[in-house]
């Protein structure tokens, strides 16, 4: 069951009814700095209910279709602390991709995230264009994320499934001072590994609005019960 703690329990929570809060182990990573904080946490989501209710550092936008700047505006909006926003990569690359970053800078956003299957002149493209950082997300430790990284990318975000552990240990020992973002998996172990083996910030996966509803409904059938 995800935890959801009250407003009078422990100085992390926001003043909201009350909050989701990220697994705490993800508070022993050793974070990023940017726009003057420091983001151990993301949560990867573009539910605006969820983000406005949780605790994480930053939000990881992401999602499978182009990006339009009504949504970026409305998660910049909402999230209140850095945004790293999708632009493209598979569906929208060049111009276009270019044209998202751009506009999601100016909507304020931290970071621009393409994803694996991005050419690198359009990584080039956007580091010559785009004054926040490229975060490109890589699923290996491959010649693909050497070549991004070396058009510019200067952000690796590892999603690779059980291997994300074995990546994240493979592209640190390759690059000792690139900023790592990895995913942290279900459980605190698959967390504490993927920071043990080099992952500087880690994405949580939220629950679905749907099951966190569910549960709200339940407990009020029980109390509801209660008063017959």
């Amino acid at each position: 069951m995800t935890k959801v703690i009250s407003p009078d329990h422990g100085e992390r929570v926001q003043p909201r009814e009350s909050v989701l809060a990220v697994p705490e182990v993800m508070r022993a990573a050793p974070g990023i700095a940017i726009q003057g904080r420091k983001i151990r946490s993301l949560v990867f989501s573009t539910d605006l209910a969820v983000i406005c209710h949780c605790d994480a550092d930053a939000v990881l936008a992401v999602y499978p279709f182009t990006c339009q700047p009504a949504i970026t505006q409305a998660l910049v909006a909402a999230s209140q602390r850095p945004v790293f926003n999708g632009v493209g990569g598979s569906i929208t690359q060049g111009e276009r991709c270019v044209e998202a970053a751009l506009h999601s800078e100016m909507s304020g956003v931290a970071a621009v995230v393409v994803n694996t299957s991005i050419p690198a002149d359009s990584i080039e493209a956007l580091v010559e264009r785009v004054g926040v950082p490229v975060c490109v997300t890589a699923c290996a430790a491959d010649d693909v994320v050497r070549r991004q990284i070396e058009a510019g990318a200067s952000i690796v975000n590892v999603a690779a499934g059980p291997r994300t552990p074995e990546v994240v240990a493979a592209l640190r020992g390759k690059y000792p001072e690139l900023p790592l973002i990895a995913t942290g998996g279900a459980t605190d172990d698959a967390i504490r590994a993927t920071i043990a083996a080099g992952a500087d910030a880690v994405s949580w996966t939220p629950p679905a609005i749907a099951d966190l509803e569910r549960e709200v409904m339940e407990k009020a059938r029980r109390l509801a019960a209660e008063l017959l």
